[in-house]
């Protein structure tokens, strides 16, 4: 079911640009979960789709989701790293050993009513990756129907927001914030997010 809704999504966008624009073929370099919104990179031929996936096996392309939850965490901001491992139902869990770890980086911000907004750095591409990790610390994010499946919310609360990378030699960088969702476009939330508007900048917890 999950490839299919990719195959879908991708479909989609290649149909609209190949009507719409000079765009002659496109490529998927990489993806998201489906509860997933935000940026996605799409290639224009098939030598820079072999680079875009050079450059994500390498990890050198930087990353960064937002995502809410309604749970008190362990911690505020830090670095979530441990193996992956399939659990029940389609899930993952996070392990302590350290043999293959998905690394993630984070900050934390109060949005009030006991909701957190996150902003994520993952330093690896691991299935499930961030709604693992988050759930890890006891913050599953809001709307994720697999680690917060008794959460009431109108979608799940996590977005691709930025993307930095070098791409033959020249330097790329993109943001998109979310433009669906009522806890995304609450005062409180854009706020926040004004004050993370070009989050390569901060002061990120070592990895």
């Amino acid at each position: 079911m999950k490839e299919n809704w990719v195959f879908g999504l991708f479909s989609q966008v290649k149909s609209y640009l190949l009507k719409n624009t000079s765009i002659t073929a496109l490529y998927p370099v990489h993806r998201l979960d489906k509860i997933t919104s935000g940026l996605l990179i799409f290639a224009t031929n098939n030598d820079s789709a072999k680079l875009f996936g050079d450059l994500f096996n390498a990890h050198t392309i930087e990353k960064y989701y937002l995502a809410i939850s309604d749970k008190k965490p362990t911690k505020k901001q830090g670095l979530i790293k441990g193996d992956m491992a399939k659990s029940r139902r389609g899930m993952y869990k996070l392990m302590r050993t350290m043999n293959n770890p998905a690394i993630t980086q984070f900050f934390s911000y109060s949005l009030g009513n006991k909701q957190r907004l996150y902003l994520l750095k993952p330093h690896s591409g691991k299935t499930h990756q961030l709604r693992v990790g988050l759930s890890s610390i006891g913050a599953p994010i809001l709307g994720d129907p697999l680690y917060s499946s008794h959460s009431l919310a109108d979608r799940g609360y996590l977005h691709a927001y930025a993307l930095r990378f070098t791409f033959l030699g020249e330097e790329f960088k993109f943001i998109s914030p979310p433009y669906e969702g009522e806890l995304f476009l609450s005062n409180h939330f854009k706020q926040k997010l004004s004050e993370i508007s070009q989050p390569w900048l901060l002061d990120w917890p070592k990895v």
